[in-house]
C-alpha cells in the first residue's frame, strides 16, 4: 500500500483523523479538492459565520438603539469590516491547521478523489487534468455537505441565497427573508439583523428550533422581536421568484412577501457524489453513508465521519469522530464518543445546551424538577446588561443527577462545559451546590439553578 491511511477531506473530521494517525506512527495523508484546506467548518460554514457573528454582536452593542441608526450612517462599512475580520479568521486558522499537518508529518495531496476499488482511490488534478491512483490500508471519507438548492429555488449568490454565498456578500440589503427556522437559519437572522437589516423569517414549525425547550427559544424569540425580526410561523413557501427588482416569497397559505434578498436555509446534503462509492463495495442512503458506533462503514477498512454520516453534524463532533475512528482502526479499544454531546447556536443571544429535554424526559417517564438561575440575578449578569439569560437545569427526582443542562445568554456556550463535565462524571445537583465558582461570573447561574432544583425536590412528595 502507499500509505496506511488515506483521509478524504480536509474539514475537522478529517485533520483530527489525520493527527490521530500520525501521532500513532502511521504513514497518513488528506486528499482535498479545495484550493484551501479546512473543509466547509472554516471556508463556508463554522469559522465564517461565527467570525461575522461576533462582528455584528460588537457592534450592536456600541449604542443602545442597536445597530439600524449606525448602519443607515456607515451605509456598508460595518458589513465590510466584519467580512475583513472573518477572512482574517480563515485566513490565520488555514495557516495553523497548514502547519500543524506538516508538522505532524501528513502529506497533502490536492485533488478529487474517487474509488477504484475498495483499497485504492483515483486523484483526480481538477486544474491541471492529471490523475493518479493511491492505495491504502484503511480510507477515512470526510468530505463534509453543502447547503441543500433545490432546482426550483433561483439562486443567483446574489439576491437569492444559500448559507455559503451569503457570506460573500459585498453590501448590506436593505430587507432579507430567511426560509427556514433552524440552526443555520436563527444565526443568520441574528447577524443581519443586528445589523440593522429588516429581517422576516418563514418556518413550517410552530416555533423556531422546533426540537428545543419552549423557555430558551423564548428568550431567543423576545431577542428578535426586539430586534424588529418579523416572523411568519407555520408556514410553507410554495415559490420563490425575481419581480421587478426585487424578490417575491409566496405562501401556501398565499401570503405573499416581498425582499430585497432571499437566504434559503432548509437542510444540507452530503458531498459524496464523485466518490463512486460502488466501485468500493459501498452503498449510499441519499447520498449518506450509514456507519456503526466505530463509525466503520459496510466495509470494515472504510471509515466515514463528519457531516458525512448526517446528525449531529457538528465540527466538535467531527473532530472527535474522526479520532475515534482512527484508534479504532489501528487496534486501538476501549475509545468510544461521550454519551453527552453539546450543542450550541451562535444567534444572538447564544444557545448552548447538553442531555435531555424536558419533552424527551417525560417521553422516557423520568420523575424530574427544573431549577432556574438567571443571569440577571448574578451580578456579572447585571455588569454586561443581560437580562435575559438563562440556565436551566433538568435534574432525576430519583438520583438527584443532571440529566439536561439548557442556556441561552451572552458565553452559552462556553458555559455549558460545566453541566456536560459534571453528567459525564455521574455528578448530581449537590455537586453543583457545594462548588465555589468565582465572583461574579456567568457560572454562578448554575449554583442558582441548582438551589432552585433542591428546593423544589424538597417540596416534592417523600
Amino acid at each position: 500500500m502507499d500509505y496506511d491511511i488515506l483521509i478524504v477531506g480536509s474539514g475537522p473530521a478529517g485533520q483530527h483523523a489525520a493527527w490521530q494517525a500520525a501521532r500513532m506512527g502511521k504513514k497518513a495523508a488528506i486528499i482535498e479538492r479545495k484550493p484551501g484546506l479546512g473543509g466547509a467548518g472554516l471556508q463556508t460554514g463554522t469559522i465564517p459565520s461565527k467570525a461575522l457573528r461576533e462582528a455584528a454582536y460588537l457592534a450592536s452593542r456600541t449604542g443602545t438603539h442597536g445597530m439600524r441608526e449606525a448602519a443607515s450612517k456607515t451605509r456598508h462599512g460595518i458589513l465590510a469590516e466584519a467580512v475583513r475580520r472573518k477572512d482574517v479568521v480563515i485566513s490565520q486558522q488555514e495557516s495553523v491547521i497548514l502547519k500543524r499537518l506538516l508538522k505532524s508529518g501528513v502529506a497533502l495531496i490536492p485533488g478529487e478523489a474517487s474509488f477504484v476499488d475498495a483499497h485504492t482511490l483515483e486523484v483526480m488534478d481538477l486544474h491541471g487534468g492529471s490523475s493518479r491512483r493511491l492505495t491504502a490500508q484503511v480510507i477515512v471519507l470526510a468530505t463534509g455537505s453543502r447547503p441543500r438548492r433545490p432546482s426550483d429555488i433561483p439562486f443567483d449568490k446574489q439576491t437569492v441565497l444559500d448559507s455559503t454565498s451569503i457570506l460573500n456578500l459585498k453590501r448590506l440589503p436593505k430587507s432579507l427573508l430567511v426560509v427556514g427556522g433552524g440552526v443555520i437559519a436563527c444565526e443568520f437572522v441574528s447577524i443581519f439583523a443586528a445589523l440593522g437589516v429588516e429581517v422576516s423569517i418563514v418556518d413550517s414549525h410552530e416555533q423556531l428550533l422546533a426540537y428545543l425547550s419552549e423557555d430558551v427559544v423564548g428568550v431567543l424569540a423576545d431577542s428578535f422581536d426586539n430586534m424588529g425580526v418579523e416572523l411568519h410561523m407555520k408556514e410553507k413557501v410554495v415559490a420563490i421568484r425575481k419581480e421587478e427588482g426585487r424578490i417575491l416569497t409566496l405562501l401556501e397559505s398565499g401570503k405573499k412577501l416581498y425582499s430585497e434578498t432571499v437566504l434559503y436555509a432548509l437542510g444540507r446534503e452530503p458531498n459524496s457524489q464523485s466518490l463512486n462509492t460502488a466501485k468500493a463495495g459501498l452503498a449510499l442512503d441519499q447520498g449518506w453513508i450509514a456507519v456503526n458506533e466505530h463509525f466503520q462503514s459496510s466495509m470494515p477498512h472504510i471509515y466515514a465521519v463528519g457531516d458525512l454520516i448526517g446528525w449531529p453534524a457538528l465540527a466538535s463532533t467531527a473532530m472527535e469522530q474522526g479520532r475515534t475512528a482512527v484508534l479504532h482502526a489501528f487496534g486501538k479499544k476501549g475509545q468510544s464518543m461521550p454519551e453527552n454531546l453539546p450543542m450550541a447556536i451562535y444567534a444572538i443571544p447564544e444557545i448552548s445546551w447538553v442531555g435531555k429535554t424536558e419533552k424527551q424526559a417525560r417521553k422516557e417517564n423520568i420523575n424530574y424538577v427544573v431549577g432556574r438561575g438567571y443571569y440577571k440575578e448574578s451580578a456579572r449578569g447585571q455588569i454586561i446588561g443581560d437580562a435575559n439569560g438563562l440556565v436551566k437545569l433538568i435534574v432525576d427526582s430519583q438520583s438527584h443527577k443532571l440529566i439536561g443542562a439548557h442556556i441561552v445568554g451572552e458565553h452559552a456556550s462556553e458555559l455549558i462545559h460545566t453541566g456536560q463535565l459534571l453528567m459525564h462524571f455521574g455528578g448530581t445537583v449537590h455537586d453543583l451546590v457545594a462548588n465555589v465558582f468565582n465572583y461574579p461570573t456567568l457560572a454562578e447561574c448554575y449554583k442558582l439553578a441548582a438551589l432552585d432544583c433542591l428546593t423544589r425536590l424538597n417540596q416534592q412528595p417523600h
